[in-house]
């Protein structure tokens, strides 16, 4: 199918759509390609979807269908009251297993500039789940501190931890550091365990981390431990999908195995 376009790249000559399957998978395709291709770039604004029908010479619903899929598959963004636009290139970090290091030693190794939001900072009872694994007595309380890690404006993790209120007993206190907090009081973790596993993102978190909702997000669970062997910090970690490859190196045989984890800082 062909038709001609108005501005910019959709007005570059005629188009002509992908053969094969159906239509809005062909727009969808269409569209794929010109950005891969560099003729759209990251925050280009796409045409109205009149317009995109007019121009392409499809029903509205076709070129609304083709735009939630590239919408679902996080290349493109949809904002309130201003339209549609190629969604901007997002860095991969590359995190590994085999150091226990922190996220600001991580991104300042690359370079990167990163900042945190304070999304909660109190005392209250514990879970279950946080008693167990911290070994809270009756009676004890739990401290949280909750976090979105950022690079520039990138979202890039939602970092929630958990102590005991006898070790935290003024979240608020903490400055731009927890570790550094706890270095103060001779309470920061020098082991951890680390377990990673696959999520899709629902809504409080998507929109945290400014993706869709459903998208492929990881799921990261610390356990923290003293010098002791206390545990100290139990988190639980949500992680953009599209931002991190966790790298470990493996040994064969009785060798040594390097797997430790990233801390938080």
């Amino acid at each position: 199918m062909v038709a001609t376009a108005s501005n910019g790249f959709f007005a570059d000559g005629p188009v002509v759509l992908p053969a094969g399957g159906p239509l809005y998978l062909q727009l969808k395709r269409w569209i794929e390609d010109a950005i891969h291709s560099g003729a759209v770039n990251p925050g280009d604004a796409l045409p109205s979807e009149r317009d995109l029908a007019t121009k392409v010479d499809v029903s509205r619903v076709t070129v609304r269908k083709a735009v939630l899929q590239l919408v679902k598959d996080g290349v493109l963004v949809q904002r309130h009251g201003s339209g549609t636009f190629v969604a901007p290139l997002t860095q991969r970090v590359e995190q590994s297993l085999s150091q226990l290091t922190s996220f600001t030693e991580d991104m300042a190794r690359r370079g990167m500039a990163v900042r945190a939001e304070w999304l909660d900072r109190g005392v209250y009872l514990p879970s279950p789940e946080e008693t167990i694994v911290l070994g809270l007595t009756a009676g004890e309380q739990v401290a949280r501190v909750s976090r979105l890690r950022l690079s520039g404006d990138t979202p890039l993790a939602i970092e929630r931890a958990s102590l005991s209120s006898f070790i935290l007993p003024d979240p608020d206190r903490i400055a731009d550091s927890l570790y550094k907090h706890l270095d103060q009081s001779g309470s920061r973790p020098v082991r951890a365990i680390q377990r990673i596993r696959a999520a899709n993102l629902d809504d409080e978190n998507a929109a945290l981390l400014q993706v869709p909702v459903g998208s492929a997000g990881l799921h990261i669970e610390r356990t923290s431990y003293l010098a002791s062997g206390r545990v100290i910090e139990f988190t639980r970690s949500i992680y953009r999908g599209d931002t991190y490859d966790f790298v470990a190196e493996l040994r064969l045989g009785d060798s040594p195995s390097s797997g430790s984890v990233r801390t938080q800082e």
